[in-house]
């Protein structure tokens, strides 16, 4: 049963003895609940601050990386972005810890795990996560001052918000815009998927916060004074309006006292809520067609997509109903709804925008088509409506309905915790319920709405329902055609322009002075050396001298499946069963390089012997949690014209599925049919126009790849495939297949590929529970004994010598720079100091030059192995030329001064930190498998940790003066079409996409 957060406060505390010891509470606060969660290795426990009402919310688990974050209910009105800003403004000092940016600081002062703040569309939340408990406490205590008790700063807010400066500094004439956030959402809004999002939501949210840009939209955010931050701020920022969250081994007493002590005691009200309320529905569905600026302008690249305001997000039987039917309507490609959308020839692939979205107090649906014509939105409709008509009649099998319900156990039991804290995925899961007045349990503990779900399906008639109910019946609906327009950015820019002229032409000369003394005292505090001898650190004294050894360093056990070897690792993986196939890579010829992203993206999602794609992907969602083949590849240690890579079929399933899963991946394997060409046609459209929308979340990678193509095998052999002229590739290929013939003659070359794949030696890697794994032996026994390698050869290796320096124009409102230099590859002596060579650069100049005074949202230096070089880099930039010269300049500044041994500690701290991130039990032994795979023994990780606990900072300049000489540079930037002269000008060869 739902239980609102209103009625779990009426219950009578629990009696002491009822809880456990390592749960008893603070005096400040009162147990509420304790509930055990055995799928998550974890037991609930929820509290209530008696005088505030904040509210503590524990998962208490045996694991060491304690997770903390603090959560407030924030619902911006407009589009200023004020919630967005006041997060990073927060972070900029406060009232324990006086110094100018604190977070930044405690990163190179810390051990933590993850570190970071988030703003949502009604929450803003500040987590962090450690294994090492005096930074936990450490950590905890700047967080905590940070949320309650921040200096907020007016030039903190200029910095990281909006401020006026003069074009020129020798020059009253022009004003423009400065500001992190404000040049952060410049490039999210570049993003086709950003626009969708938020204009579907300003229409189906018409009168709640939703309808909103909580992050803030670019032309809305020069009218946000500090004043609103601060009013904000006082409005949100209360424990009544908070939530706290945390998990792992440390005891619910040590951490409450400290919430108590160090923050919680300075409150001793109740302010007034901030409540949410439910959105006025449509009577009647909207239809908007609106502009985006499109990434190239070849092509259909019109987006149609239809959203629908569901029901609330608190109710757990309708949230659990929602997230079944978009389960059945759009899991796989055999799902009707999603069948409908990749095979319609009005569009080139689904939208990525499918799905429910339960994050908001109300729940959405979406669906639609990109690639498309505005001319066809109304046909769009149509089709999407006559199929969901189909499914309200005709009904789906019971199968597809419960592979749906299938993959809801197979998440739930996942123990993750590879790409970020496991903890923390918990915790940000429950987040939004917690602050909806729901019931987080229930997202944590789904056993009783799938076994309520599954009577339910039992009913013919259950998911026709849903569908007429949910969505045929509801008149709150939204029809969204974003169109292209190739001269929106330059008309945007016009309108930016003319909007600072206007606001100049206002200002008097006092405004003026005022403009320039703001610029002056800002740039004065930026070049502050900050004290931070009143901040808490950890020291290399706290580093643990041994390497970590990935589940217990055993050696891998190998038996023999026929000719092909097997590694297997017993571990605690909850009931889920892990395999991989690790295949040589052949020695593809160049245009069969360019097609292997194709080719890893149509494993799984064809045929296979007598199943068509549709059947394979129903049996995949009825027995594994996906199917899918990737690329792994590494620069040998010592040579940088070497490396070896191999092709890895993954997948998982549920332990008692093992022996289906099995015999699932031998057929997609070994009978893969190619004769499915519209299909393949389809999933090309799929794959360039997921690519095409990487490149604002990722062009700093992008132009990084571009500027180090040359400097290894590997990085050359990365970019013929990969990167923006994989990009550019797949553009084109998919003008070229627009015709029968044309994606026949492909289908051949990617079948003569996947038979040089079989032919080459392979290995099986298992990872599950002991049991699971004796039973996973005997059933690949037979099926491995019949499957034989040929002879081909492996791959060889290119070269390439050619001086990067080049701009790849195209519609983005802020640049990605990159400047490269030839390196080392990991086994090289010098490869540490230079692992500790992008910190220095970064701590000690270019976050400061790049992200404070210039505006950018991101900016540092790395050492890459695998391309053997250093790279420089700038995210969501505002500058150039000027960012290209604060990369010179902080070579400048290194050989300048003497480099402080504290310096150098703070690195070692953040490179320690990364080597030791605990993974999931899975991800430790795929880890370790792969290490040794590639060469990467325990010894040679004590030997690098060795040699980075020796580094002096004589080492990092001397490989400094080495290796970074201006006449190696490689340089790469992504640009807006509006660049094209000033890229000329710095004599960079254009490129387009």
């Amino acid at each position: 049963m739902n239980s609102s957060v209103t009625a779990i406060a009426e219950r009578p505390p629990l009696a002491s003895k009822s809880v456990p010891s390592a749960l008893s509470a603070h005096d400040a606060f009162e147990c509420l609940r304790v509930v055990e969660l055995p799928h998550l290795q974890a037991t609930f426990a929820e509290y209530r601050h008696r005088v505030t009402g904040a509210r503590h919310l524990h998962l208490a688990a045996d694991n060491p990386e304690n997770v903390f974050l603090v959560a407030f209910k924030t619902m911006p009105e407009d589009s200023r972005g004020v919630a967005h800003i006041l997060e990073h403004t927060a972070l900029c000092g406060s009232e324990k810890y006086p110094v100018r940016d604190p977070f930044f600081l405690m990163i190179r002062r810390s051990l933590n795990t993850f570190m970071n703040a988030f703003t949502a569309s009604d929450w803003t939340a500040y987590p962090f996560a450690s294994t090492n408990k005096q930074d936990f406490d450490n950590l905890l205590s700047v967080y905590l001052d940070a949320a309650f008790f921040p200096h907020l700063d007016a030039l903190d807010f200029a910095q990281e918000g909006i401020r006026r400066e003069f074009a020129s500094a020798d020059d009253d004439a022009a004003l423009v815009y400065k500001g992190v956030v404000f040049n952060e959402m410049k490039g999210a809004m570049s993003s086709a998927y950003s626009v969708l999002y938020e204009t579907v939501n300003q229409f189906l949210f018409p009168t709640t916060t939703y309808h909103n840009n909580s992050g803030g939209d670019p032309a809305h955010i020069p009218d946000l004074t500090h004043d609103d931050l601060l009013a904000f701020h006082r409005r949100h920022y209360h424990p009544s309006n908070a939530v706290f969250m945390t998990f792992g081994d440390e005891s619910v007493l040590s951490l409450q006292t400290r919430f108590q002590a160090q923050a919680l005691a300075r409150f001793d009200d109740v302010a007034t809520p901030v409540l949410g309320r439910d959105e006025k529905r449509l009577v009647a569905p909207l239809c908007v067609d609106t502009a985006y600026a499109p990434e190239s302008v070849e092509g259909p690249q019109t987006h149609h997509v239809m959203g629908w305001l569901l029901g609330s997000a608190s109710d757990t039987d309708a949230r659990f109903e929602a997230h079944l039917l978009s389960g059945v309507l759009l899991e796989n490609s055999a799902s009707p709804l999603r069948a409908a959308l990749e095979t319609s020839a009005l569009g080139q692939a689904p939208s990525g925008l499918c799905g429910v979205d339960d994050n908001s107090r109300e729940m959405t649906f979406l669906c639609g088509l990109e690639g498309s014509e505005p001319e066809h939105a109304a046909t769009v409709e149509a089709m999407i409506l006559a199929t969901l008509t189909q499914v309200a009649r005709d009904g789906v099998p019971l199968a597809d309905v419960e592979a749906v319900l299938h993959q809801f156990e197979l998440s739930q039991r996942e123990i993750g915790g590879d790409s970020y804290p496991y903890g923390l995925q918990l915790l940000l899961n429950g987040l939004s319920p917690a602050l909806q007045e729901a019931d987080p349990v229930a997202v944590w503990q789904v056993e009783p709405a799938l076994a309520r779900l599954r009577e339910l399906i039992k009913d013919p008639r259950f998911v026709p329902n849903l569908v007429q109910k949910l969505l045929l019946d509801n008149p709150h609906r939204v029809r969204l055609t974003l169109r292209p327009d190739a001269h929106l950015s330059a008309r945007r820019d016009a309108l930016e322009a003319s909007q600072l002229a206007a606001e100049r032409a206002q200002l008097t000369p006092a405004d003026c002075a005022a403009i320039r003394e703001q610029t002056e005292a800002l740039l004065r505090r930026q070049n502050e050396a900050p004290n931070t001898d009143v901040l808490p650190k950890v020291t290399l004294a706290d580093v643990p001298v041994q390497a970590k050894a990935l589940t217990d360093e055993r050696a891998p056990v190998f038996s023999t499946l026929a000719e092909h070897p097997l590694t297997r690792y017993a571990q605690g993986t909850n009931g889920l069963y892990y395999q991989q196939i690790v295949i040589d890579l052949p020695a593809f010829s160049p245009r069969q390089t360019q097609l292997l992203p194709l080719y890893t993206t149509v494993f799984a999602e064809l045929g296979a012997g007598s199943h068509d794609y549709k059947a394979l992907q129903q049996r995949q969602s009825a027995v594994t949690g996906g199917l899918r083949m990737s690329l792994s590849a590494r620069t040998t240690r010592t040579n940088a014209e070497q490396a070896q890579a191999h092709l890895i079929v993954s997948g998982k399933a549920l332990s008692y599925n093992q022996d289906a899963f099995q015999q699932l991946v031998d057929e997609s394997l070994f009978a893969q049919r190619f004769d499915e060409t519209a299909r393949i046609g389809e999933l090309l459209a799929q794959l360039k126009g997921r690519l095409e929308g990487s490149i604002t979340g990722q062009g700093h990678a992008l132009a990084m790849g571009a500027a180090s193509r040359s400097m290894s095998a590997l990085a050359a052999f990365q970019q013929r495939h990969g990167g923006l002229f994989g990009i550019r590739f797949l553009r084109e290929l998919h003008a070229s297949a627009a015709t029968p013939e044309a994606l026949n003659a492909l289908a051949q070359e990617l079948a003569a590929m996947h038979q040089l794949v079989l032919s080459m030696p392979r290995q099986l890697l298992m990872i599950a529970e002991p049991e699971v794994l004796t039973q996973a032996i005997e059933s690949a026994q037979p099926l491995w004994a019949m499957r034989r390698t040929g002879s081909a050869e492996p791959m060889t290796w290119p070269t390439a010598s050619e001086r990067v320096n080049e701009a790849w124009l195209t519609q983005t409102q802020v640049h990605f720079c990159a400047r490269a230099y030839p390196a080392v590859p990991s086994g090289h002596a010098d490869a540490p100091a230079l692992m500790a060579l992008g910190g220095i650069l970064r701590n000690g100049f270019l976050h400061r030059a790049i992200r404070e005074q210039g505006g950018a949202y991101g900016g540092g230096a790395s050492y890459d192995a695998n391309s053997c070089a250093f790279r420089f880099f700038s995210y969501r930039d505002p500058r150039l030329a000027e960012t290209l010269a604060d990369f010179d300049a902080s070579l400048d500044w290194l050989h300048s001064q003497p480099l402080p041994a504290s310096a150098l500690e703070e690195v070692l701290l953040g490179l320690f930190a990364d080597l030791d991130k605990p993974m999931s039990p899975a991800g430790e032994a795929r880890q370790d498998f792969h290490q040794q795979l590639y060469g990467r023994r325990l010894a040679d990780r004590q030997a690098l940790r060795e040699k980075l606990l020796t580094l002096t900072p004589e080492d990092i300049v001397r490989v400094a003066r080495e290796y970074l000489q201006p006449e190696l540079a490689h340089t790469a930037v992504i640009a807006p079409m509006a660049a094209a002269e000033q890229v000329a000008a710095l004599g960079m060869t254009i490129q387009k996409l």
